[in-house]
């Protein structure tokens, strides 16, 4: 009867949703052996293969399911029609954008994470504890104040937008006394200014449009030689803004730019941002963790005097994506920027064995919250801060042995390197002085070199010159890899410029 008025399932759908011990065993070994296959079978695999374009065609066309599937079914269809095409970041010879493997046990760590399923918003619950000791952490390894407060966010872009949500509410109070949450922008009445160099990555001009700043509103300031954002030229236009009657705010520099690698000079940053008053933000997501190697610890080790930075574990801590970290030295202000508690969420003197520690939901823009900080707690405890050390000396060495493979080939040109990117381009003696046909012979040796499965690069413009770069985060690159790359590259462009391309 119960059944029949819909209290019960039925007994097909009990079993969809209620699964025994030994269903949720096997299926689970089967999701495993899955794992297992993909990660061990990498290296003998194409670095990169195109999703098939009538495969595409037939997952965009197709309409979503009535009935349920068996879970082996949808594990062979996963095993058959998305395993076999992935990013290809897993892969040892994969050397695009900042994209790292994922290391095993935060792979683990994601599908306990999944099965606790918790909103991390807040609460007295163990996830919030794994974050609170997280942050500590890496709020340690920064050098940042325990006064500071962070959050676990999707990415440098998230972490960027929070940091500079948050320079925006503390500069308009301080230099107009005004409160943007209530008043928004409306009252200004001065160009708020944000300044970062030619070189600092999109998130933050993106940050600057979201937050009503508008772009033409970001300052970009030269680099020098060493592709660094140039302090006098920074100055130079803080003063010109200042007596054109302008506000200048904040300041967005780099700790590792995903175009060369290069660290802006965060110490007179610093030092010029107390001089004017001004926010300064480091954009850390791809170099900060660089902090623990001896080439550029001293390098980076200023970033302890920003006011915000953006750092992404899932970069060069080569967590599971999305795992990205924001702290802000004032962990007040940003509490003071974000903090909405609906009537449903307030304490309103209930025990804290039930709200236990301030909600992260004060602290940003997310309610709902995932439980990001598991799969990063357990690669923490698993290398450890000497075993990450290793492995990112390791990647700048294999950067440096890379940029000496380029140097020791005259058909090979480095124009920028640092960290662990290298940025290069073929150019045999007989075309250096035809640009047009350089670069048109590297764009067509790039998409030759992806297309190949062989290895993968990908590009970037520096001084108006198409280069390709290399980005090397991956523990299991070898310097066979490199060598093997260069041979490629060599040998593709070879055959293209004898081809006329």
């Amino acid at each position: 009867m119960r059944e029949a008025t819909g209290l019960e399932f039925a007994p097909e759908a009990r079993r969809r949703w209620e699964w025994s011990l030994d269903d949720i065993r096997r299926v689970g070994h089967l999701v495993v052996e899955l794992i297992a296959h993909h990660l061990t079978s990498l290296p003998e695999r194409p670095v990169f293969r195109p999703f098939p374009p009538e495969l595409a065609e037939r997952f965009l066309d197709a309409s979503v399911p009535l009935a349920g599937q068996a879970p082996e079914e949808i594990l062979a269809a996963f095993a058959r029609d998305v395993e076999p095409y992935p990013f290809g970041n897993g892969h040892p010879r994969f050397y695009g954008w900042v994209n790292s493997p994922p290391s095993i046990l935060g792979i683990f760590a994601e599908a306990l994470a999944a099965a606790m399923n918790p909103s991390v918003a807040g609460g007295n619950h163990a996830a919030t504890y794994v974050e609170r000791q997280v942050l500590n952490w890496l709020r340690n390894l920064l050098g940042f104040p325990t006064s500071s407060m962070g959050l676990l966010v999707s990415g440098g872009s998230m972490a960027t937008l929070t940091g500079l949500a948050v320079a925006r509410h503390v500069q308009l109070k301080a230099k107009l006394g005004m409160d943007v949450r209530a008043s928004g922008l409306q009252g200004v009445g001065r160009r708020p200014l944000v300044y970062t160099s030619t070189e600092g990555h999109s998130c933050i001009r993106k940050a600057v449009e979201l937050l009503g700043l508008g772009s033409d509103n970001l300052r970009q300031v030269p680099v020098g030689a060493q592709r660094r954002m140039q302090v006098p030229a920074l100055e130079a236009a803080i003063q010109q803004d200042l007596e054109a009657g302008h506000m200048p705010i904040a300041v967005a520099a780099s700790a590792g730019t995903v175009n060369s690698g290069a660290i802006d000079p965060l110490a007179a940053l610093r030092s010029l941002c107390d001089q004017y008053g001004l926010w300064l933000h480091v954009d850390g997501a791809y170099g900060a963790p660089a902090i623990l190697s001896k080439q550029y610890r001293q390098e980076i080790e200023p970033i302890a005097l920003a006011d915000s930075v953006a750092l992404d574990p899932h970069k060069w801590l080569y967590v599971p994506v999305e795992a990205g970290l924001v702290l802000i030295r004032d962990g007040q202000a940003m509490r003071d920027t974000f903090s909405l508690v609906p009537p449903y969420l307030r304490n309103d003197g209930q025990t804290s064995e039930i709200f236990g520690l301030p909600w992260y939901s004060e602290y940003g823009f997310q309610q709902t919250r995932g439980f990001r900080a598991l799969k990063v707690w357990m690669s923490l405890r698993h290398h450890g801060l000497a075993g990450y050390a290793e492995a990112i000396e390791r990647d700048i060495a294999l950067a440096e042995y890379l940029a000496s493979l380029v140097d020791t080939n005259e058909d090979l040109q480095r124009l920028a390197s640092g960290l662990s990117v290298v940025c290069f381009r073929y150019a045999p003696p007989q075309l250096h002085a035809d640009e047009e046909r350089l670069e048109a012979l590297n764009k067509a040796l790039l998409e030759a070199l992806q297309r190949s499965g062989q290895a993968f690069l990908s590009s970037t413009t520096l001084d108006g010159t198409f280069v390709l770069r290399a980005c090397i985060i991956n523990p299991r690159t070898s310097a066979e890899d490199l060598e093997r790359l260069i041979a490629l590259v060599r040998d593709l462009g070879a055959r293209l410029a004898g081809g006329g391309a």
